[in-house]
């Protein structure tokens, strides 16, 4: 897989947003696949949660990993793979501001946050809604020319119509649907009369935008509506999932990063109530009860493990999220939902370290002037610091691989040793023992660290 997507030429636009991402310490939101390097067991995981989700199942992921070690990343790749295999996907970042139970907004600002970013293959980065039910309709227009009926005629029309009112019937028995249904009607009123005001009115209904039933009713002009808030979000999220699959897409990927904001929630019930509805979320997906969504959460060990006011200190999803009595150290099930992120190899790491020069030269039209011996002595060299076993990671050493390849193109009569202040090339490498007792074996660094080649690499 990586090697057939690293081959590709990389567009400039894509190529130009990845490496400033990558520079800043951020995660790009596209380009992911152009340096995909390792993480083959877990994306091979997700990869397959999405096919059977796709198959009528739902599913739910714990992408768990400590900062920098590339949670978020991953995130993104299966974003990606959501959208090309016929998925529409929807992401956030939770924040103060954002969780997903609270009162004041703050749960509805979440719900906003994903419909804001909804996309779909012909629209990935995001504001996708009215490009989804324009598809919706294009596709029933066709499927009318294909009968043989006139784009002009009365039983046009009936006919539209009536395809309109089966599809979005089927979802009036859900949590919501009736209301869901009624304002899909009356987009498609104003869809036939060409009204822009009320077909963004019902949008921005779809959207969560009204803050009361009085302004939502008076802008979509329907007296019994009600509106989007705190308290029914997630089941609008479930009928959203039940229409895509209605229209022809595979179902929706939800991806919901920054967790750990819910771990720092101080205060005891409020926290609660938040595990609370992944609890709810968890149950649906994996009882069947929300065919076609696939929910993927990325947080640190201390949101999941801590005992105290972690995941784990709820009992209902500890009991659900825990290795269980034959889990130990060494042994991985890719099929459970929490995947922990192990440390990248020293292999993966110099291919990566590869890659990115590559990505430069290619970006800048230059041969970037590093040779392998300098890539392996700035990797050994970020291995071998002292705090490396708990500071080092992915992040840290593509951020400062970048600022390198930055500062050796805007400087050409600077050399490598120029730059890196000469740096040793036969530093010692950080013993494993060295690893504080808490670290993961698999997060510890490399005794070898010190002596990887390009010889080394395995593809």
């Amino acid at each position: 897989m990586e090697q057939s997507v690293n081959a590709k030429k990389v567009p400039k636009r894509i190529l130009g947003t990845l490496l400033s991402a990558l520079s800043a310490g951020v995660v790009p939101r596209s380009g992911a696949p152009y340096i995909a390097i390792g993480r083959l067991d877990e994306i091979e995981a997700l990869t397959g949660a999405l096919e059977r989700v796709a198959d009528g199942e739902g599913s739910c992921k714990f992408i768990i990993g400590r900062y920098g070690s590339g949670k978020s990343f991953l995130i993104q790749l299966t974003r990606g793979f959501a959208l090309d295999k016929g998925f529409l996907t929807a992401d956030c970042d939770l924040s103060p501001e954002r969780k997903l139970s609270a009162s004041g907004g703050a749960g509805l600002a979440t719900y906003r946050e994903l419909v804001k970013n909804l996309a779909c293959k012909t629209q990935p980065d995001g504001g996708a809604l009215p490009v989804i039910i324009s598809r919706w309709f294009s596709r029933i227009r066709d499927d009318l020319a294909d009968v043989g009926m006139e784009a002009d005629s009365p039983e046009y029309d009936t006919a539209f119509g009536r395809e309109i009112m089966r599809t979005v019937r089927a979802l009036e028995a859900d949590v919501g649907g009736f209301d869901f249904a009624t304002v899909m009607r009356e987009y498609y009123n104003a869809y036939r009369c060409e009204d822009e005001n009320k077909m963004s009115a019902c949008l921005r209904w779809f959207r969560g935008e009204y803050n009361t039933r009085t302004e939502a009713r008076a802008a979509v002009g329907i007296r019994s509506l009600s509106i989007i808030d705190d308290d029914n979000w997630y089941d609008h999220l479930k009928l959203i999932t039940a229409f895509a699959r209605l229209v022809g897409y595979k179902g929706l990927c939800i991806c919901i990063d920054e967790c750990v904001n819910l771990y720092k929630i101080s205060n005891r019930l409020s926290r609660e109530n938040n595990y609370e509805k992944i609890l709810s979320m968890f149950n649906d997906t994996m009882q069947g009860r929300a065919p076609g969504l696939m929910i993927v959460f990325g947080g640190t060990p201390q949101f999941l493990e801590d005992t105290r006011r972690g995941l784990f200190s709820y009992e209902a999803l500890r009991s659900r999220l825990s290795d269980g009595r034959f889990g130990a150290e060494g042994l991985r099930s890719l099929l459970s939902p929490v995947l922990r992120l192990k440390r990248l190899s020293d292999s993966e790491l110099l291919a990566l370290v590869m890659r990115l020069t590559s990505l430069h030269g290619e970006y800048h039209a230059y041969t970037p002037a590093v040779t392998g011996a300098q890539m392996q002595a700035f990797l050994t060299d970020s291995l071998s610091r002292a705090g490396a076993d708990t500071m080092v990671t992915p992040r840290e050493i593509i951020r400062d691989y970048v600022t390198l390849l930055d500062l050796l193109f805007a400087n050409p009569d600077k050399t490598f040793e120029d730059i890196t202040g000469n740096m040793k090339y036969s530093a010692a490498s950080v013993s494993t023992d060295e690893a504080p007792a808490d670290t993961p074996a698999g997060d510890k660094p490399s005794a070898s660290a010190a002596r990887i080649t390009i010889d080394d690499l395995e593809f």
